[in-house]
């Protein structure tokens, strides 16, 4: 059996490679099409205008569907974990649930509403995204230095620690820095006294997003060790 297929370690490749994807080929395409410059764009600038928006739209909807099932995963591999030696409360692993899936649903929103036709629900969804997301991998932080050594290795709980520290350090300049930003056009004028903002705001929205795929590359080892199952049950 192949690596990727132990357990349910398919998943968090899955979604590792998708979102990467998704980023890459949006940027890619939108620098071909002149679109946005080349130098650090906004995430949502490449997907701003069709076709790329389109593709923008599909792959990170799938992206979504994708996180919510490894975060469900993820949320039933802590629950049995606890069930069996009592070391992560189930409040502490509902929370980081219920975060996890806020995230995903800021992800679809972003999606679905493009940055230049509906722009105040675009900010919403990706504040939403980016806010529960960094929330989301802080606790899963925690619950994984509180498993410990019934879960993830030491070196996997600092590895997780570090890139939420990251994340969270990426993110106040991310949101601080886009509050100076009041240029809505794609191409950004490098004269403009708002320029050095917006390329703080951008490349560490960048860093936010690609953390975010890191943290989910951790969970591999953690997947293959288990699978789910669907029971049904006859009621009458």
């Amino acid at each position: 059996m192949f690596w990727f297929m132990q357990g349910l370690c398919f998943l968090p490749v899955f979604l590792v490679i998708w979102s990467s994807s998704t980023f890459i080929v949006s940027y890619i395409i939108a620098i071909y099409r002149r679109d946005v410059d080349i130098i650090f764009p906004y995430i949502s600038d490449t997907g701003a205008n069709p076709p790329e928006s389109c593709i923008f739209g599909l792959m990170t909807f799938i992206s979504a569907c994708a996180g919510i099932c490894t975060i469900y995963a993820r949320y039933k591999y802590v629950d049995k974990l606890s069930a069996d030696t009592s070391v992560v409360s189930p409040r502490l692993n509902k929370t980081a649930l219920v975060l996890g899936l806020l995230s995903c649903f800021g992800m679809c929103v972003v999606a679905s509403f493009q940055e230049i036709t509906v722009t105040v629900v675009h900010d919403i969804g990706a504040l939403l995204f980016f806010i529960s997301g960094v929330l989301y991998i802080i606790l899963q932080s925690v619950i994984s230095f509180r498993a410990y050594p019934f879960g993830s290795s030491m070196c996997v709980c600092r590895t997780r620690l570090g890139i939420a520290i990251l994340a969270v350090v990426a993110f106040f300049p991310t949101v601080i820095c886009a509050f100076f930003v009041k240029q809505t056009e794609l191409h950004r004028d490098t004269t403009d006294k708002e320029y050095p903002f917006h390329v703080a705001s951008a490349v560490c929205e960048w860093i936010v997003a690609f953390s975010f795929i890191c943290f989910f590359l951790t969970y591999i080892d953690d997947f293959k060790l288990f699978t789910l199952r669907v029971k049904t049950e006859n009621v009458e």
